[in-house]
């Protein structure tokens, strides 16, 4: 049984650019992430995922347009927000775990002192309190020898080790979401579990919410316990991850799975997505996956987004996005 939401976001957009041509590179999106739960976000390149976490966290700059009717973090609201709100909220109530760990890190400054850096600016902790606390971080990732550790550079770390340490940054001030951005992106296998075992371990104790981005529909189902499909920008389908990965009923998701190697299926058995994520331009039809699917009709290009069909006594468990979903099976 889940918590209470931590995150609650409706119909959020995000346009790029402020002229007439400007159009929405994530459109309508909405979701919740509860205390204790983890959220997978899952498809293609280009798809939004990141885009709508950076959103969230408020990281996208000037160059953005960010339009919703909700965003909340443990009850802050976002939309409207001023810098110094979104700053005081961000790290202390939300962080991120960035891809590719070795390059977000400083390369300049010691591991420790970039976690010490942290706990001072949103603690208010002294120089000797932040650096006993890094170490303390530090030996909560499991990082071995962690006072001989603090003084290394992120250039004497392996990839593994590095992703250990974005994380210890990540929780430094304890928050209560965490957004883990492709956190495997790079790791061998082994390591990619050690990391996503840690994950999962620290949201069940602290009760942390955890989105979880990620291109490995295997790494969702293993670890996520709701899954958010999105394709174009726009969110196609979400649900209980067994429920969405084991009866797909959008197409798309459908298709994305059966593109998704596996132990089970020979290189042969793999089936291509036609076409390609649509460019991002004025006059995109409501669904931006009708120009790809097999199931397309003339109602698909309407100027309204295609319904959420919802299923069960809680409406927010299985929504799909489709005028003509696949039947349940």
């Amino acid at each position: 049984m889940m918590g209470a939401n931590l995150i609650e976001v409706e119909d959020l957009s995000v346009a790029f650019g402020h002229s007439a041509d400007a159009v929405n590179v994530v459109e309508g999106v909405g979701f919740t992430l509860a205390e204790g739960e983890i959220l997978g976000i899952v498809g293609e390149s280009g798809s939004g995922k990141s885009v709508s976490a950076y959103a969230l966290m408020h990281l996208l700059g000037d160059v953005a347009r960010i339009d919703a009717k909700r965003m909340t973090v443990c009850g802050e609201e976002l939309v409207g927000a001023d810098a110094g709100r979104v700053e005081r909220i961000r790290g202390r109530l939300v962080s991120m775990i960035f891809q590719n760990a070795r390059a977000a890190l400083n390369p300049i400054r010691s591991i420790g002192l970039q976690i010490a850096d942290v706990m001072r600016r949103h603690q208010n902790m002294t120089r000797r309190e932040a650096a006993r606390a890094a170490v303390a971080a530090l030996a909560e990732v499991r990082i071995p020898d962690p006072e001989r550790r603090f003084h290394a550079y992120p250039f004497e770390l392996s990839g593994g080790m590095c992703q250990r340490v974005m994380i210890a940054l990540a929780l430094a001030c304890k928050p209560k979401v965490l957004i883990a951005d492709e956190p495997t992106t790079g790791l061998d296998v082994t390591t990619q579990a050690t990391i996503m075992d840690m994950i999962r371990e620290l949201s069940k104790e602290r009760k942390l919410g955890c989105i979880a981005i990620t291109h490995d529909l295997a790494l969702a189902a293993d670890y996520c316990d709701r899954i958010a499909v999105m394709h174009a920008g726009h969110l196609v389908e979400m649900g209980p991850v067994d429920d969405v990965l084991g009866r797909p009923r959008h197409p798309y998701t459908s298709m994305l799975l059966s593109a998704a190697p596996n132990a089970a299926r020979s290189l042969e058995d793999l089936v291509q997505i036609p076409g390609a994520l649509p460019d991002i331009a004025p006059g995109l039809p409501a669904c931006r996956f009708s120009m790809r699917c097999p199931r397309v009709a003339p109602d698909c290009a309407s100027l309204a987004l295609p319904p959420a069909g919802d299923r069960g006594e809680d409406a927010q468990q299985r929504r799909i996005f489709c005028r003509h979903p696949l039947e349940e099976s």
